[in-house]
């Protein structure tokens, strides 16, 4: 059980034009429910404004953000380059992930998310960083043993499941003493859910929820939201890493009063 207050960290949409009119309406409504702002980084392989960009957007805004960096799209020099960037910004937490497949380009081999998580430790003794705020690094966890270098983050972001078990019983077999989140994502559409399933092999999205996005646009955030629920009641997780797609506004409604 954990004894840090439940928080909501939402994922938004960053811009892949340079627009950032929809991302001030998602940090604006989600604000309502939501304790810290998740922005991805170049996500599902399709070039985006700069995490550490819209990070400092929320921050101008009033919210409270975590920047995405992968490792898959730089070099030491260019994840320098961002830790710089962030600095100045006063950008000071990041989730550091592998990369999903590009779909221009090919990946880099400079970095590790390990190696990333060590260079970002070593910066206090860098002169380039004196003065500035030490980062808070989280990483993100499959449903498998999670691997003792991963334990050196500040906080921990488990994948997107639809099952409240497996997510406890991965809990109760990985006690870590940093905050944990659990992954909740909203199906949009039937379309949606074979997307998820071709591009993550191991998630299990249940045919019944499938089934009932097919005839009901809502259904999803329904589930997604009584998903968040449950595990704030479950007091396994310190809270959820909810990715509510397009469904911000629906899902801004149903939970605004419940948490």
């Amino acid at each position: 059980m954990t004894d840090h207050p439940f928080e909501v960290i939402c994922e938004i949409e960053p811009p892949t034009r340079p627009d950032l009119k929809h991302v001030r309406h998602q940090i604006g409504t989600l604000s309502r429910v939501a304790g810290s702002f998740l922005i991805p980084d170049n996500h599902i392989g399709r070039a985006t404004v700069s995490s550490v960009a819209v990070a400092h957007e929320v921050q101008a805004m009033g919210g409270r953000s975590i920047a995405c960096l992968n490792s898959r799209d730089r070099n030491l020099l260019g994840f320098r380059r961002d830790l710089l960037t962030a600095a100045a910004y006063g950008v000071e937490q990041f989730l550091f992930v592998y990369g999903d497949k590009p779909t221009t380009g090919n990946r880099t081999s400079d970095l590790t998310v390990r190696s990333m998580i060590e260079e970002v430790r070593g910066l206090g003794e860098d002169p380039a960083f004196a003065g500035s705020p030490a980062f808070r690094v989280g990483t993100a966890a499959g449903l498998r043993p999670l691997p003792a270098w991963k334990r050196a983050a500040d906080f921990v972001l488990v994948q997107v499941s639809f099952s409240l078990d497996a997510l406890l019983r991965w809990r109760e077999a990985n006690p870590v003493d940093v905050p944990v989140y659990a992954g909740v994502m909203v199906i949009a559409s039937e379309n949606h859910a074979r997307r998820l399933a071709a591009a993550i092999p191991d998630i299990d999205i249940p045919a019944e929820l499938v089934g009932r996005v097919a005839t009901d646009r809502l259904a999803g955030v329904e589930a997604a939201c009584e998903q968040v629920l449950a595990i704030r009641d479950s007091g396994a997780f310190d809270g959820v890493h909810l990715i509510p797609v397009a469904r911000y506004r629906e899902v801004e409604s149903r939970l605004t009063g419940t948490l």
